[in-house]
């Protein structure tokens, strides 16, 4: 009977570790009135045979039917950005109020404009160093193509510990310099499925914001966007046209007349905020307290990133995320340190493998970008060569103008956000509809 008993208690541990997961269930959050009105859940997952790399997520419940919803998983630019700025700026369902820090724990308020209105998300801390997540063995040099098959490997191992979203449809989704991420990792979870030992992820796609393509080019296309904008002028842009070919951030030291005119560019556009050219650059002014609305905006925009480090790393917040003790010293929103090889010089190519699979795919651009200008990401979906289905036109919040869209024959969508800046942080109501639109499959 005993032989029995024991045999059953370890076919149910078996079961357990293999089809249950008893993640960190958050109900409550340090700066938010009450318990969450969302499901949260915090947790580590560890990579490589040794698991020595511990890469720490928050996985957010869909609010409508987490069942059927999508699974998303988010990533973070950077490279070193942690997730929990796209949870707590751009697409969460809580934010942190935008008040002048007096020493407690900042507070927080829901959002009207979250993703997990209609999805479920994972929000990755990712590379190894970014956020809380953290190594137990000292930090290696790592690169684009290694993150991305250290991201398939967590998704494999969360998926066989929440074995209910196998069957959900999963896109991977992310800004800035995910572009350079996320295309490679459809394509790698694309081939993965395909070997027999692991079960299938459903990858039904992506979704991409201000994407990172090709570095340098997209550097080049901030000309053309500065002359668009009325930033320079006609004969300045005409004179780098026709002494620099093209060629504005790698000039040759031997054509004066190029680097001549790139300094006159410099001269009339070094002030402005790349992030979003519309915002005042407050870096002189404040100093000098002259100019209230400028720091008020400044207050407004970037602020809330000295109060994101500010909750992250108070010690009532860190215990109700679970976070392991002894791990992280201090919490930093960018962390630039981490050693990191930018090998992934293009992922055009990835763009067209994933269009050749069928997956459907979301580029969308904050028109007043000029770190990654709109029309630097058309310049590079253009060289895909694919029809054109529905032809450029606007895209509608309440009779006004949100943006402009056009969709191509490999079920790629592409779309600006009028007024909207690098990330969706700029505009989170805009970019929330419009990802709601596209993901039910709505034409803009």
């Amino acid at each position: 009977m005993m032989s029995l008993i024991l045999k059953f208690l370890l076919l149910l541990l078996f079961f357990l570790s293999h089809h249950a997961y008893f993640g960190s269930i958050i109900k409550f959050l340090p700066g938010f009135e009450g318990p969450l009105p969302f499901e949260l859940e915090t947790g580590y997952i560890g990579i490589g045979e040794e698991e020595e790399a511990q890469l720490f997520y928050y996985f957010i419940k869909s609010e409508n039917n987490p069942k059927e919803d999508p699974l998303l998983l988010w990533l973070n630019g950077g490279p070193g950005c942690s997730s929990l700025t796209a949870l707590l700026s751009e697409i969460g369902p809580v934010a942190l109020k935008s008040e002048v820090y007096n020493g407690s724990v900042p507070s927080m308020f829901s959002t009207t404009y979250s993703w997990t209105k209609v999805a479920n998300i994972i929000f990755l801390d990712q590379p190894v160093g970014a956020g809380f997540s953290y190594s137990r063995a000292p930090l290696d040099k790592t690169s684009d193509t290694n993150e991305v098959k250290m991201i398939h490997e967590f998704l494999q191992k969360w998926l066989s510990k929440h074995p209910q979203f196998f069957s959900n449809p999963f896109y991977a989704t992310g800004d800035s310099y995910a572009g350079m991420i996320v295309p490679a990792l459809v394509d790698e979870i694309s081939k993965g499925n395909y070997i027999c030992c692991n079960p299938p992820i459903n990858l039904q796609g992506y979704v991409l914001g201000n994407p990172i393509t090709h570095d340098q080019i997209e550097l080049d296309y901030r000309i053309p966007f500065a002359h668009g904008m009325s930033l320079i002028s006609d004969e300045l842009y005409e004179s780098l046209k026709r002494f620099c070919k093209g060629n504005y951030y790698n000039v040759d030291q031997g054509n004066t007349k190029c680097l001549k005119v790139v300094q006159e560019y410099h001269k009339c556009t070094d002030k402005i905020i790349i992030h979003h050219i519309l915002l005042p650059n407050c870096d002189d002014t404040i100093t000098q307290n002259i100019a209230p609305d400028c720091f008020k905006r400044l207050i407004m925009q970037y602020y809330k990133y000295y109060l994101f480090e500010r909750w992250a790393n108070k010690e009532s917040v860190r215990k109700a995320l679970q976070i392991n003790k002894g791990s992280k010293v201090e919490w930093v929103r960018y962390n630039h340190t981490i050693p990191y090889d930018r090998n992934i010089i293009s992922s055009v190519p990835y763009h067209m493998n994933n269009s050749i699979n069928g997956y459907r795919s979301l580029i969308f651009s904050g028109d007043h970008d000029m770190v990654l200008p709109s029309i630097a990401t058309q310049a590079w979906i253009k060289s895909l060569n694919y029809l054109i289905t529905h032809d450029w036109k606007p895209w509608m919040i309440n009779d006004q103008i949100a943006g402009y869209t056009r969709t191509y024959a490999n079920k790629m969508t592409f779309s600006t956000i009028k007024g909207c800046g690098h990330t969706p942080e700029y505009l989170p109501k805009e970019s929330s509809i419009l990802f709601k639109r596209w993901i039910n499959g709505q034409l803009l």
